[in-house]
């Protein structure tokens, strides 16, 4: 298995834990950022810390997403003790719709196989036109459009 077998391995895995651990039956896109921004050592993740986005901000602004569109609705996050996420050991998320598109986003970014590497798939997160990631980085004021083209810059730059 090559190293970017190896990395697309680890980032589903990692996404699926982050979705166990929220409590979701599904691995969706931002599990996937969530997981890229745990690597250490990639162009990913470098931009994603460049940018102030380490594993804790995305997380801080997933959860400020979520309440935002709780709002929306007419529910106030603050007026409810939501209780703690079932988490059973043995689920494995499976990739929702979200993190599939993500995928084959990242994925068609890529020349072809031997090209892709770990930016191509946080290429394939950031490129969603609608979705609880682009919610999440619009309210935490993070100029997405400015992100993927420093994402491209990277590709056109460095290896991994």
């Amino acid at each position: 298995m090559s190293a970017i077998d190896h990395y697309i391995n680890d980032i589903i895995v990692r996404g699926a834990a982050e979705a166990r651990e929220e409590g979701s039956a599904a691995t969706e896109a931002h599990h996937l950022l969530l997981a890229i921004a745990a690597v250490e050592g990639t162009a990913a993740y470098r931009v994603l810390t460049a940018a102030g986005l380490g594993r804790q901000a995305i997380r801080d602004a997933l959860d400020r997403e979520f309440e935002h569109s709780l709002d929306a609705v007419g529910v106030s996050l603050a007026s409810y003790d939501l209780p703690k996420p079932f988490r059973d050991p043995k689920d494995h998320p499976e990739p929702g719709a979200s993190a599939r598109l993500a995928l084959e986003r990242g994925f068609a970014a890529a020349k072809g196989k031997k090209d892709l590497r770990p930016a191509h798939l946080l290429l394939g997160v950031l490129s969603a036109g609608v979705g609880t990631v682009p919610r999440a980085l619009a309210l935490a004021g993070v100029d997405r459009a400015g992100l993927m083209d420093r994402v491209e810059e990277t590709l056109a730059h460095e290896s991994w």
